[in-house]
């Protein structure tokens, strides 16, 4: 059995942003060299998030009034988290969109079902933060 690991870095320009990886998870795949197996892939920082869900933009904007209505940024005084940093609503929203996801590598390919990609959601963004992709199998 063969075993792969990379972090990605990314450095996003809002405090919210979300990100197809579809194709940097490829990518690695690729250089992988495995065919048959699993690809983890988790974020490594506690206000980011990795999940599966359809590349549509009007869905991206869903996703934010929803999660901004569930868990919002401001007041910032709401939360008691927040004495040395204002994310706390960061906290839950990555808590609601989940840490990572596993897909089946069949074929030398990501097995995914119609419109599925893989996404970064970064919650307390405009810093540099990494992802890991852990792939194993033959």
């Amino acid at each position: 059995m063969k075993s792969y690991r990379k972090e990605l870095w990314f450095s996003t320009n809002r405090r919210r942003e979300l990100i197809n990886i579809t194709p940097d998870v490829n990518k690695c795949l690729l250089e992988s060299g495995i065919k048959e197996g699993l690809c983890l892939v988790n974020a490594m920082h506690i206000t980011a998030s990795v999940f599966i869900n359809d590349d549509e933009s009007g869905l991206h904007n869903d996703f934010e009034k929803w999660l901004e209505k569930l868990a919002p940024e401001k007041p910032y005084s709401q939360y008691q988290h927040n004495g040395f940093e204002d994310n706390a609503d960061a906290h839950l929203k990555r808590t609601i969109m989940g840490r990572e996801v596993v897909v089946a590598v069949t074929n030398g390919k990501l097995d995914f079902g119609p419109w599925e990609q893989i996404f970064y959601g970064e919650f307390d963004g405009m810093r540099k933060k990494r992802l890991l992709v852990k792939i194993i199998g033959e």
